[in-house]
């Protein structure tokens, strides 16, 4: 099965058995997290059916498994102002969840 799911003001297209690391979702290392706002189900096989939400699909929803709590990698940001000496290095690291996808359950 295929799903489309949003978390963290993103959207993640997720199969069962699949990785994913998702904005930070509060929670212990094996831990069952379910995700909810499925936007899209699609069944097993390319001529399955699918289901598309307007804006969720009823019923649908994802189990996983919290694998991995971390900090992505450094991205730097660097500003500068031309001709006045005036220049700011900033760096920053994202935290994510990272989660296995369990099962995809459709309504």
């Amino acid at each position: 099965m295929l799903a489309i799911v949003r978390t963290g003001g993103k959207q993640y297209k997720v199969r069962e058995g699949a990785l994913i690391k998702v904005e930070k979702i509060e929670g212990d290392i094996g831990a069952e997290v379910i995700l909810d706002d499925i936007l899209m189900v699609q069944g097993d096989g390319d001529n399955a059916p699918v289901s598309v939400g307007a804006p969720r699909v009823a019923g649908a929803r994802v189990k996983g498994q919290i694998v991995e709590q971390g900090l992505r990698d450094k991205i730097l940001i660097y500003t500068y102002k031309r001709r006045k000496g005036a220049a700011r290095k900033h760096g920053h690291r994202q935290t994510y969840t990272a989660i296995r996808v369990k099962e995809i359950i459709a309504s």
